[in-house]
């Protein structure tokens, strides 16, 4: 499945993800008319429990140091999720076939950005660094996403190509895990997709060197427009030290949240040719 750069649809203005700032309380059924999304949620029934999220604001001390810090209590913010099961019978025996029909159901059902994905890469001192990239296609393959060579990210792989991938559409109650190893595509790869991006991001892949401390904004304005006009009425050309990776996963991880924490979760782990499913305890 190739994701491209069309505005996903989204709902009308609803209570979808708002639980930054305070929760609600709100069943997706068949019947319901919270969503104006033209989709068929008959089966996702998916029940949130929210509250208002307080500011509870306290004093903690170190028995040790004596030293006090301020803080915010958070444990009252939670929801459930009932009502959606996830059984061995309802999967596919092909982990890619299986995300496939997760993916589709979250593109129509989640807001923004189903195709977000926390990406984990670690540094020579093992020492774990996570961020957020966009998913760009899949298939038997793998899971593939662009990004800067230079940047950190890429500087972690070219030592350590393990990686791990996480989706969470908490709309859905679900996540996917993936943990792989990470591989350059070819340029022609590349090439193919960065035809398809806009101008803008075209250039702006050749502005910003990724990570790297920068004094102002200022810098990375002025460097656009520079870029700008060097390529203005001709096609942007991609960078050499920009392209995109492929994670080969050796385990997916399906996680479904059901009531009172006892969530379904399927682990499929590739033995040779074939993948070997199991329930893990949640």
């Amino acid at each position: 499945m190739k994701i491209g750069h069309a505005d996903l649809k989204s709902s009308e203005a609803n209570e979808f993800g708002r639980t930054a700032a305070c929760r609600a309380t709100f069943i997706l059924s068949p019947s319901s008319t919270t969503t104006s999304m033209e989709t068929d949620l008959s089966t996702t029934h998916l029940q949130l429990t929210i509250v208002p999220c307080q500011k509870a604001s306290y004093k903690m001390s170190d028995s040790d140091t004596g030293k006090s810090y301020a803080g915010m209590d958070v444990s009252d913010l939670r929801r459930s999720a009932v009502q959606r099961k996830l059984r061995r019978k309802d999967l596919k025996d092909d982990p890619f076939q299986q995300f496939e029909d997760w993916f589709e159901l979250a593109c129509e059902v989640v807001q923004f950005d189903p195709n977000a994905m926390s990406m984990c890469s670690v540094d020579a001192d093992n020492r774990p660094y996570s961020r957020t990239v966009l998913l760009k296609s899949f298939d038997e393959r793998g899971f593939v996403f662009y990004t800067n060579f230079e940047s950190r990210k890429a500087q972690h792989i070219a030592a350590n190509p393990e990686v791990s991938l996480l989706f969470f559409w908490p709309t859905l109650g679900r996540q996917v895990g993936i943990r792989g190893t990470a591989e350059k595509l070819s340029a022609a790869e590349s090439l193919r997709y960065f035809a398809t991006r806009p101008r803008g991001s075209q250039l702006g892949a050749w502005v910003s060197p990724q990570t790297s401390t920068i004094t102002s904004r200022a810098v990375l304005k002025n460097k656009f427009e520079e870029i700008k006009q060097k390529f203005a009425n001709r096609e942007v050309p991609v960078p050499s030290f920009w392209g995109g990776y492929r994670i080969v996963p050796r385990e997916i991880e399906f996680w479904q949240g059901r009531e009172d924490r006892l969530h379904d979760r399927f682990l499929y782990s590739r033995e040779l040719d074939a993948w070997r499913l199991e329930r893990l305890a949640p």
